[in-house]
């Protein structure tokens, strides 16, 4: 994205558990160029074996020796390693149940400016931790936070110096051997005024437990302007899969146990950094804006990532090779969306490119690149030219399905919000009828998707969420709520003055979601009590994320 958008202040002040695994088929042989950092040395990855365990799931002992179980909710962005599940239930109202003061902070553009709250992507994760629900923030006060989901208490949170803007990962380390190292949070921040630097902490591990680092990861200084991080890791087994800002896919091992001493800081052990996410000719097309900001997804046995610099790349975990791309040109933020019938949703945005921003499907098992006849196209939804701010038109956020939630006979629909002003909603399977349209390169012409239902909600870059028959969109003109019936008529039930492009997760008939305004909100029926409002003593938090090492409970 890379355009970081200032927004007036007239505009920001007003303001059970399922996961999806699909199989694939034989993949496509493609080398991207491969340039190799000095920083790093790669190394074969461990053999994988199978662990009998619940991934998303710990019995622990806690300190009183009493026994405990944590189970994560939302362990990642959009939910899911395929990135398409986003709670169990919206509610019928936008009522303020609480509001939590994120704060303030600062960060380097052409020069220093202030923003508050926490923006995009910004969803915040969920865990059940011994029968309460806390929630994981970052935010740009600099901090990230551990809240409790029911009432809005902080109970701990870390500095990272610089604004956090995207959204963590969460990992059960069964291996671990003290509960501080058991469940690790994996977050990335702005690295902002750090360009020339020998290290940057954009990157680190955070214990659950206890709001201390565990290492950080320094991206290194490439042809690409940018060392922050965006995107959320997805983690197979032992082994973590992340493309960095700086333009290139890495693979490491987030143990704490494994990692080591280099330049100055303690970093994780790494298994693999010398995929680029792009080629020589896209630093000049893009003068250096060939970041990744998009959150890799899980498909079958491949990582897919779609980078800035125009490219949608497939990462073969059992090769351990980038045997997969295509080619789009335009700069893309939104982070791939695995569907049910194993294609893929791409947001694009209007840079770099002739034609319009929108929506591709694509199935990356077709072999197009062996069989020029096949063409892995299924459709493309294009969305209006419109200038906003420093951006043209097109898809910033990311795509949302109701597939994971939705009745068994019913539709399979897509949604997403476009700089254009307008929110969609599309069918994935069925599209319209001796209709085609051009592409993103302005040439080529596919299907389109049959539209469902458009309605004028101002632009936005958040990601709607698709629960059941229920829709929540977050814009720069307010939050919606939206529900359809049988016939997929859609009725607005209600919107509220929140405006900002964090992406909420929703849990029980709640909604959480931040705002530039300063606050996170809990929305949903307040059944008729006064809003709660919490502004946390800084100095009691920061307290509480230090215990000393002796507190920490081992576990067999």
């Amino acid at each position: 994205m890379k355009k970081i958008i200032i927004i007036s202040a007239s505009l920001l002040l007003l303001g059970g558990l399922t996961f999806w695994a699909y199989e694939t088929q034989p993949w496509l042989n493609i080398e991207p160029t491969k340039l190799p950092i000095d920083s790093f040395k790669a190394d074969t990855l461990p053999t994988k074996t199978i662990a009998k365990i619940n991934p998303h799931q710990l019995d622990y002992l806690r300190q009183d020796g009493q026994s405990a179980h944590l189970a994560l909710v939302n362990k990642t962005f959009l939910g899911s390693d395929g990135r398409n599940y986003y709670g169990d239930s919206l509610p019928a109202r936008l009522d303020i149940i609480w509001r939590h003061f994120l704060g303030t902070g600062t960060t380097n553009l052409a020069s220093v400016v202030s923003w508050s709250g926490a923006g995009w992507t910004g969803q915040p994760l969920m865990v059940i931790e011994d029968g309460r629900k806390y929630l994981i923030q970052g935010a740009y006060d600099h901090n990230l936070k551990k809240i409790t989901a029911d009432s809005g208490q902080l109970v701990w949170e870390h500095n990272f110096g610089d604004v956090i803007k995207g959204t963590g990962t969460i990992w059960i380390n069964h291996a671990a051997t003290t509960l501080e190292d058991k469940v690790l949070v994996l977050q990335g921040s702005r690295a902002s005024g750090q360009s020339l630097a020998t290290t940057v902490g954009s990157y680190r591990c955070i214990s659950y437990f206890t709001g201390r680092e565990r290492w950080r990861l320094s991206s290194t200084k490439t042809q690409c302007y940018s060392r922050d991080v965006d995107a959320s890791a997805i983690i197979v087994n032992d082994t973590a899969y992340l493309g960095l800002e700086n333009g290139f896919f890495a693979v490491f091992d987030p143990r704490p146990d494994s990692a080591q001493p280099l330049l100055g800081v303690v970093q994780p052990k790494i298994h693999k950094i010398t995929d680029s996410l792009f080629q020589a000719r896209d630093v000049v097309l893009h003068n250096r804006n060939i970041v990744t900001e998009a959150s890799p997804t899980k498909l079958g046995n491949h990582i897919y990532l779609a980078s800035g610099s125009g490219w949608l790349w497939g990462y073969n975990i059992d090769t351990q090779t980038m045997d997969w791309s295509y080619y789009i040109g335009a700069d893309m933020d939104g982070s791939p969306i695995v569907t049910a019938d194993s294609c893929l949703l791409i947001a694009v945005e209007k840079q770099y490119i002739a034609g319009k921003g929108g929506v591709l499907k694509i199935d990356p098992k077709v072999n197009y690149q062996n069989d020029s006849s096949q063409n892995p196209v299924r459709w493309y939804f294009p969305t209006q030219d419109e200038l906003f701010a420093d951006w043209q038109g097109g898809i910033i956020g990311s795509v949302s399905t109701n597939e994971a939630t939705k009745k068994a006979n019913a539709r399979s629909l897509a949604s997403f919000t476009a700089i254009d002003g307008f929110f969609y909603v599309v069918d994935i399977q069925e599209v319209e009828p001796n209709h085609q349209v051009l592409i993103f390169d302005a040439k080529r012409k596919a299907n389109t998707p049959r539209l469902v239902f458009k309605y004028k909600t101002g632009p936005a870059i958040s990601t709607p969420i698709f629960v059941g028959n229920r829709l929540v969109v977050v814009t720069y003109d307010g939050t919606y709520l939206f529900e359809h019936d049988a016939d997929y008529n859609f009725t607005l039930l209600q919107k509220i003055n929140i405006r900002g492009e964090s992406t909420p997760f929703v849990d029980s008939g709640r909604i959480y979601v931040a705002s530039r305004d300063g606050f996170l909100y809990c929305l949903g029926d307040a059944l008729g009590q006064p809003m709660q409002t919490i502004r946390p003593q800084k100095k009691l938090a920061k307290m509480i994320a230090k215990p000393t090492i002796k507190s920490i409970t081992k576990t067999n």
